[in-house]
C-alpha cells in the first residue's frame, strides 16, 4: 500500500468484515471505536509500566484479544462463521482467575473511592471506564445483532480487572485511597 488514505470513507461510510458498507454512525462502528479506545488505553498502561512488570504479559494478551474482539464485532452474526479469528473458550475464566489473584493481594474495599492517586492508577481507571462504555455499546449492538456472550462477559470483566489493578497499584505505592462514601449495604449492616 503506497498511501494510508483510501478515500472510501469520504461519504460517511465504512466497511465491515465481509465488505458490507455501513454508516460511520452505525452502532457496530461505535462499539468497535470504543473497543479501539480501550485497546489504546491498555497500550498506555503498558507504556507506563516497566517492560519487566508482572502484568505486561497479561496486558499484551488483552490487547491481542481486543483485536480479535473487534474483528468479530465488525462481522455480522450471520457471517461470523466465515471470520477466521476466534477467542479462547476459557477467555472469561482466565480473566476471572487473574482478577482473583490480584484481588487476593488487596485489602477488602468498604468504600466508593475517587479515581486517581498515582499516574498509573489513573490510567487504569481510565481503562476501566472505557471498558464500561464499550460494554454499553456492545449491549446496544446486541439489541440489533447478536454479540457473542463470551465477548459481552469478557469486556465486563475487563472493567473489573482494571479496577482491582488500580487498587493494587495504590496499595503497593503506599497511597491511600481517597474515600467518597461507604458502600450502602455496609452502612445498613451496622
Amino acid at each position: 500500500m503506497n498511501r494510508i488514505y483510501t478515500r472510501s470513507g469520504d461519504e460517511g461510510t465504512t466497511a465491515l468484515h465481509g465488505g458490507l458498507r455501513v454508516s460511520k454512525t452505525d452502532i457496530r462502528i461505535e462499539a468497535n471505536g470504543t473497543l479501539d479506545e480501550l485497546n489504546v488505553a491498555v497500550g498506555s498502561i503498558r507504556t507506563a509500566l516497566p517492560s519487566s512488570h508482572q502484568w505486561q504479559p497479561e496486558l499484551r494478551e488483552i490487547q491481542l484479544n481486543l483485536m480479535t474482539v473487534m474483528s468479530l464485532v465488525a462481522t455480522r452474526s450471520d457471517m461470523r462463521q466465515q471470520n477466521p479469528n476466534t477467542l479462547s473458550d476459557t477467555i472469561v475464566e482466565d480473566l476471572e482467575h487473574l482478577i482473583d489473584t490480584i484481588n487476593s493481594q488487596c485489602t477488602s474495599p468498604d468504600f466508593f473511592i475517587l479515581p486517581g492517586g498515582t499516574a498509573l492508577a489513573s490510567l487504569l481507571h481510565q481503562a476501566r471506564v472505557t471498558a464500561r462504555r464499550a460494554e454499553r455499546r456492545l449491549w446496544g449492538l446486541d439489541e440489533q445483532d447478536t454479540v457473542p456472550e463470551n465477548i459481552l462477559k469478557y469486556v465486563n470483566r475487563l472493567s473489573d480487572l482494571f479496577f482491582i489493578m488500580a487498587r493494587h497499584e495504590l496499595q503497593n505505592a503506599g497511597c491511600s485511597e481517597e474515600i467518597w462514601r461507604e458502600f450502602g449495604y455496609k452502612r445498613r449492616q451496622k
